[in-house]
């Protein structure tokens, strides 16, 4: 499992997300230099955010699971409560442009991470 990768891989996705979001509702030149700032965060976000709720289903599966199994198995029920986190989220927030941001990103983010990891895990 290559768990750098996939983090990378999240970092730029997550940040891409949340920015097209912020800047689809008001564009400001002087955000610019935030966008490269907000890298840091984002990728201690999205390392914490994995190796802690997703590569756990992976590294604690038992000896007879393979990796899909691990996928089908947890993965709806992950996503189900990540979706209801993220929602409850926005609704609790009066539906806040930056809020939205952070948790569409962070919902869009974790589902494509553990599809990241279910084939790297496939194809080894």
């Amino acid at each position: 499992m290559n768990v750098p990768s996939v983090i990378l891989k999240s970092t730029l996705l997550s940040a891409s997300i949340f920015w097209i979001i912020v800047m689809s509702e008001d564009f400001n030149l002087d955000m610019i230099p935030f966008i490269f700032f907000s890298f840091i965060p984002i990728s201690l976000c999205c390392l914490i955010t994995i190796l802690f709720t997703i590569t756990p289903f992976f590294w604690l599966k038992k000896m007879n699971m393979s990796n899909n199994e691990v996928y089908k198995k947890w993965f709806p029920y992950y996503a189900i409560i990540c979706f209801s986190l993220c929602f409850y989220g926005v609704i609790k927030s009066n539906f806040n442009i930056y809020p939205i941001s952070f948790l569409a990103s962070a919902f869009f983010t974790t589902m494509q991470s553990w599809i990241w990891f279910a084939k790297a895990n496939n194809a080894q």
